[in-house]
């Protein structure tokens, strides 16, 4: 059953223009999605500055007291909307919860820049990262984070680049774009699998994208899989997403990698980022803090 605060945000929505409408219009779409991002009340941080990041814009969040390490932030939005602007409130709250800098990273989006523009412009600020992070105080454990398709990108950034990141957390993770999984049919609340096709069909450059496992990486060979860190994947009962989310899981947990899954019941696709509508926005962003801190226990006593 969906929470009342889920049950009044799928209300809300309903009589929203869908992306896959002929009249639905990207880019005021996504400046809308900037005002309302910038009328949002924001959480103070220690330092919060703009980085060049070898051609790839990223914003960078320094808490007071921050610990040692970088999380890298990868926003949700189907590829296609959303930006550092509008992920700005939900990446103060995780720089403060983890009291660990965030470098939010703003890759290229399409339908202007299909795959595998923004998996490349995340190797790039890795790189940038690698040789750069220590004069902007970004050394020690680097950790991946990213919601719906910005864990995509976090899971796939940890696949392309075995051994770089000490953990990886992927909220409600956008991977299949077969739709291959029962909760297309089951769990659609507010999140129309025509519209997750639609996203899909900008974010690839051609059909034969959308067999590479650099865009659906629940394709990506079993020995891939086992190089990956402990990881975190979160879904919500009440999300297209959630099978292939929790299929994941178990494909890792099958290849002896450290991972923790965590269902969210009566929770709706896009919890996360909404603190004020949705409580359990705020626990997750707690638990993802804790996972963090056991990894950084665990690092420091190895």
């Amino acid at each position: 059953m969906l929470f009342p605060e889920a049950r009044r945000a799928v209300e809300a929505a309903a009589g929203e223009l869908a992306v896959h409408d002929p009249a639905f219009d990207i880019v005021a779409a996504r400046a809308e999605a900037q005002r309302v991002a910038l009328a949002e009340p924001r959480e103070d941080v220690g330092a919060v500055r703009d980085v060049d990041a070898d051609g790839v814009p990223c914003r960078l969040y320094v808490p007071q007291d921050a610990q040692p390490g970088v999380v890298v932030h990868l926003h949700g939005g189907g590829f296609v909307l959303n930006d550092v602007e509008v992920h700005d409130a939900s990446a103060r709250r995780l720089a403060n919860r983890t009291r660990t800098a965030v470098l939010s990273v703003d890759y290229r989006r399409p339908p202007e820049h299909r795959f595998p523009a923004a998996p490349d412009d995340v190797d790039t600020v890795l790189a940038w990262l690698a040789r750069e992070g220590a004069t902007h105080g970004l050394d020690g454990p680097t950790y991946a984070h990213g919601d719906s398709a910005g864990a995509n990108l976090a899971l796939v950034a940890a696949l392309r680049h075995p051994g770089r990141f000490d953990a990886v957390v992927l909220i409600y993770p956008f991977l299949d774009p077969q739709q291959g999984f029962d909760s297309y049919t089951t769990a659609a609340d507010g999140f129309d699998p025509r519209e997750a096709a639609w996203y899909w069909a900008q974010y690839a450059g051609s059909p034969a994208d959308l067999a590479d496992p650099d865009l659906a990486p629940l394709l990506a060979e079993p020995d891939r899989l086992a190089t990956l860190p402990p990881t975190l994947v979160v879904t919500a009962e009440h999300d297209p997403l959630r099978d292939e989310g929790e299929h994941l899981a178990v494909l890792l947990a099958e290849q002896g990698v450290d991972v923790v899954a965590t269902r969210y019941l009566g929770q709706t696709h896009g919890f996360w980022r909404h603190d004020r509508v949705f409580p359990a926005a705020g626990q997750l962003m707690l638990q993802v803090a804790g996972f963090l801190d056991g990894i950084r226990s665990r690092r420091s006593a190895g």
